[in-house]
């Protein structure tokens, strides 16, 4: 009987661990197709989600959304980078929003060093600034 008890128990827990994951993936708010990143005199980025989030690229939301910082809480799982990174950094927050993606030089940041990981990985990457920024992007 005390067997049949535990069973029970432990199928219990993990019927309501599993409603309960469902339901909180549920809620998760599903990312656009593409965004457009502006600012830049450049030209703006345009950012296709579903291309970097297929199977070929494999980038996964924390790559590019990263975790809470105490100093300015997230209001949601993954917010608009802009949310935090402004034009100029401003406190608490370290990193202007060019920075967010890449460093004044295109040499590291988000953006820049993923495509160079990927283009050592024998990937196809953008080279040259207007390979992701565009006029017509705003």
């Amino acid at each position: 009987m005390r067997r049949l008890m535990i069973g029970l128990a432990v199928a219990a827990t993990f019927a309501m661990a599993a409603v309960t994951g469902t339901h909180l993936y549920a809620q998760a708010a599903k990312p656009p197709d593409s965004v457009v990143l502006k600012g830049s005199p450049m030209g703006g980025v345009k950012l296709e989600h579903a291309k970097h989030a297929t199977k070929e690229y494999g980038a996964q939301c924390t790559d590019c959304h990263h975790a809470s910082k105490t100093e300015k809480p997230m209001k949601a799982a993954q917010q608009k980078c802009s949310d935090c990174h402004t034009k100029v950094a401003a406190a608490p927050m370290k990193t202007k929003y060019q920075n967010a993606f890449h460093d004044a030089t295109a040499k590291a940041g988000t953006c820049i060093s993923c495509h160079t990981k990927a283009g050592a990985a024998g990937k196809k990457t953008p080279k040259v600034c207007n390979d992701c920024h565009k006029k017509e992007n705003g």
